[in-house]
């Protein structure tokens, strides 16, 4: 991977809503670790946790590994220790990924087969909702970048279904393991954004957040 990477590189945009997630993490008080989400299954700590294995996934297939091996969510770390956790996974997706033919290498996911740019675009747009699961559990107001959000609602187009997200979930998840079917769809239904509504609102609301 080149020092500077090109404004379209994928690596860039997700580095740019690693940010945005970490300065999240960063601001989140004591007193709100324990409080609700938009995820109902999740408090806030809970929520961070998962948002930590979503980094640690990405930085596995950039390695080669298995990103399914992990759990739905990182547990044990003290709440002042969230940050220094995510910028320590942080550092690690930038070094598996500094390889450049990792853009093109084909990876898979129980759900998907895709080149890794496309997965990047993927876990861009995952990564972006989840931040603002965070920031509207915990009343922040994150400066979202603009161009990271562009490729994360492209993806979130392209890879999630609109309609009947149980039944297209049944679907995939016939002949996949158990513990891929467990749960559920991780998303909702799409729901209406409002005219002009900005980026991170049509994001979210694709992914079945109301914004």
């Amino acid at each position: 991977m080149t020092t500077t990477l090109h404004p379209t590189d994928p690596r860039l945009h997700f580095a740019h809503a690693v940010a945005t997630a970490g300065a999240t993490i960063a601001e989140v008080r004591p007193t709100q670790f324990d409080g609700p989400t938009p995820c109902a299954e999740f408090d806030v700590r809970t929520l961070i946790g998962h948002m930590l294995v979503v980094l640690r996934r990405v930085a596995l297939l950039g390695e080669g590994g298995d990103p399914m091996a992990l759990p739905s969510f990182v547990t044990g770390i003290a709440d002042l220790g969230w940050h220094d956790a995510w910028m320590t996974d942080a550092h690690r997706v930038q070094a598996a990924w500094t390889d450049d033919t990792n853009l093109s290498r084909m990876m898979v996911l129980p759900w998907v087969q895709a080149p890794g740019s496309a997965m990047l675009a993927i876990y861009t747009s995952e990564l972006s909702v989840h931040t603002w699961d965070l920031a509207t559990a915990t009343e922040q107001h994150p400066a979202w970048n603009v161009q990271a959000l562009e490729v994360a609602l492209q993806a979130a187009l392209h890879a999630l279904p609109g309609g009947d997200r149980q039944a297209a979930f049944a679907a995939m998840v016939a002949d996949l393991p158990a513990q891929v079917a467990a749960g559920g769809p991780p998303f909702g239904n799409p729901v209406a954004a409002a005219p002009g509504a900005p980026l991170i609102d049509q994001l979210v609301a694709w992914y079945g957040r109301r914004p």
